[in-house]
C-alpha cells in the first residue's frame, strides 16, 4: 500500500480552480471549503507492457517528494453522508479546472457528500500549455499565478501523479472518516482514471467506485519525471479497454464528441459486465452550454455550442455509482449510440439514435450534435453545436406549444423512469424545455 499525504490548512483565499459557473451556495447549504497543502513522498510506476485489454501489471519505479494542494468542501458533520467524491482536476487549459464539480455539485450538496479536488498533475501546479486553445497559450500554474500563496508547491512530474492522487485522497478520507470514497475525472482526467483503474486501483484498493466521464480511446501514459504529458501525444495512444476484474464498480459517461475524431473512444468500446456500465448520451458534447455559461461568446465558435442535457445524466450517474459502491443495486444499463461508418445513425430531424435519451432529443426543436462544424477550432470541436430546426419542420412536429410540452413532459418522465435523470431533477428538467424557441420560429 502506498503512503498518505500530510495535510496543512491554508488561510482562506481564492483556490484558483477555474469554473464558468459558480455552483451551489455552499454557505447556505451548510458547507465549509478548506484548502490544504498536501505533501509526501510518491512513487512512479513502470510496466513491461500496457496491454490493450487493460489488465496492467505495474511495479514501483522511482520515488520523489511532492507538495501539492487539495480543496475540500464538506458539510456539517450532522448532515454528512459519509461519502467522499474525489476529483482529479483537469489541466487541459494549462490550469486546474473542475468540470466534474460543475456538472454534479447539486447532487453532492443535496446528499451531504464531501468533495475533494486534487491538483494531481504537473501543469496545474507548475504551469503548462493549453491543449484546447488556439496557439501556444498556457498558464503559469498555481505557483506562477500566486507565488505568495503557492510558492512552496513542488510537483515532481506526471509519473508521480497516480500515487500523489491516491495519497491525497486517502488523507482526506481518513480526516473525514469517509465510509465510501469515489474517484472521478472528466476529459484528460478521464484518460488518467482509465490508467488508474487498470493499474493503480488493484494496487491501492482505495476507491469504492470510479466515475469516468468523457474519456478517449487511449489511456494516459505512466508519465515522466519533471514534466507533464502533452495531450497531442496522449490521444494517439493505443485504444485501451478497462480491465474486467476490478472489485469495485465503474460507470463511464460518454458524449457524442468522445467516440469519433481526435478522442476516438469507439475502438475502446467494450461490453458491460457486473462491474461496468457505459452511458453514451445522445445529443451531448464533450463540453457544452451548461459548462461555459455566459462565457460562450469568448470561445469564438461559428455556431452556438451544444445545448444538450448532459448535466442531468451526470448527476444521475454519480447517484447510481454511490448507491452501487455501497452495495446497493447496480446502475441501469443503457444501449449504445447507433453508429454507421464514421458517424452516427440519425433520426428524422438529425439527432443521434440510441444511447441515453433526454427530452431535448426525444422532443426536439433543435439538432444537438457533439461533432463540431467543419473547420472548427480545437475548443469549438469539443463544444459541439446546436442548430434550430427550420420553421416548417417545427410546424410539422409541433402544431402548438401544448403538443410540444406534452411530448417534452412524456420524455422527461421516461428519462426519470429509466434512471438516467433523478426525480429530484424532474422540475429543473421541465424548466429546461425549449418552448420559448417555438415562439421565435
Amino acid at each position: 500500500m502506498t503512503g498518505r499525504a500530510s495535510l496543512r490548512e491554508l488561510p482562506p483565499g481564492d483556490s484558483g480552480i477555474v469554473s464558468a459557473r459558480p455552483g451551489p451556495d455552499l454557505t447556505a447549504a451548510g458547507y465549509v471549503e478548506t484548502e490544504y497543502v498536501a505533501s509526501g513522498a510518491a512513487v512512479s510506476y513502470a510496466a513491461d507492457e500496457l496491454p490493450a485489454d487493460g489488465h496492467w501489471s505495474l511495479r514501483e519505479d522511482a520515488h520523489a517528494d511532492y507538495v501539492t494542494r487539495v480543496v475540500v468542501r464538506r458539510p456539517d458533520e450532522a448532515a454528512a453522508s459519509g461519502t467522499l467524491v474525489v476529483e482529479w482536476l483537469n489541466v487541459s487549459s494549462g490550469m486546474d479546472a473542475a468540470p466534474g464539480w460543475t456538472f454534479f455539485a447539486e447532487e453532492v450538496v443535496r446528499r451531504g457528500h464531501a468533495y475533494a479536488a486534487v491538483s494531481a498533475q504537473h501543469a496545474g501546479v507548475e504551469g503548462g500549455l493549453s491543449s484546447v486553445s488556439v496557439g501556444d497559450l498556457g498558464s503559469p500554474g498555481l505557483k506562477g499565478g500566486n507565488a505568495e500563496r503557492y510558492g512552496e508547491l513542488s510537483h515532481p512530474g506526471d509519473a508521480f501523479a497516480y500515487d500523489l492522487f491516491t495519497q491525497a485522497a486517502r488523507a482526506v478520507a481518513d480526516d473525514l472518516g469517509a465510509t465510501c470514497v469515489l474517484a472521478t475525472g472528466e476529459s484528460q482526467s478521464a484518460f488518467a482514471l482509465t490508467s488508474y483503474a487498470n493499474g493503480m486501483q488493484p494496487l491501492a484498493g482505495l476507491f469504492d467506485g470510479l466515475l469516468i466521464h468523457s474519456r478517449g480511446g487511449a489511456a494516459l501514459p505512466l508519465g515522466r519525471s519533471g514534466a507533464g504529458l502533452p495531450m497531442a501525444e496522449v490521444i494517439t495512444g493505443t485504444p485501451t479497454r478497462l480491465r474486467t476484474d476490478l472489485e469495485v464498480p465503474v460507470l463511464v459517461v460518454q458524449t457524442e464528441t468522445d467516440l469519433f475524431g481526435h478522442l476516438a473512444y469507439l475502438p475502446a468500446r467494450q461490453p458491460e459486465h457486473n462491474r461496468l456500465r457505459t452511458w453514451e448520451v445522445a445529443g451531448t458534447a464533450h463540453a457544452d452550454k451548461f459548462v461555459i455559461g455566459d462565457f460562450e461568446e469568448f470561445l469564438g465558435c461559428a455556431e452556438p455550442v451544444n445545448r444538450g442535457q448532459q448535466v442531468f445524466v451526470v448527476r444521475a450517474a454519480l447517484h447510481h455509482l454511490e448507491r452501487w459502491a455501497r452495495g446497493g443495486s447496480a446502475a441501469p444499463t443503457a444501449p449504445p449510440l447507433e453508429v454507421v461508418g464514421d458517424g452516427y445513425a440519425l433520426d428524422e430531424v438529425g439527432n443521434a439514435r440510441g444511447g441515453v435519451r433526454t427530452p431535448a432529443v426525444d422532443a426536439p426543436v433543435e439538432v444537438l450534435s457533439g461533432l463540431g462544424v467543419p473547420g472548427a477550432s480545437n475548443i469549438c470541436r469539443l463544444f459541439g453545436s446546436t442548430a434550430m430546426l427550420p420553421t416548417a419542420r417545427l410546424a410539422e412536429l409541433w402544431p402548438d406549444a401544448d403538443a410540444y410540452l406534452a411530448a417534452y413532459r412524456a420524455a422527461a418522465e421516461a428519462a426519470v423512469s429509466a434512471g438516467f435523470v433523478l426525480p429530484e431533477d424532474h422540475d429543473e428538467l421541465l424548466a429546461d424545455s425549449r418552448e420559448s424557441l417555438l415562439a421565435q420560429a
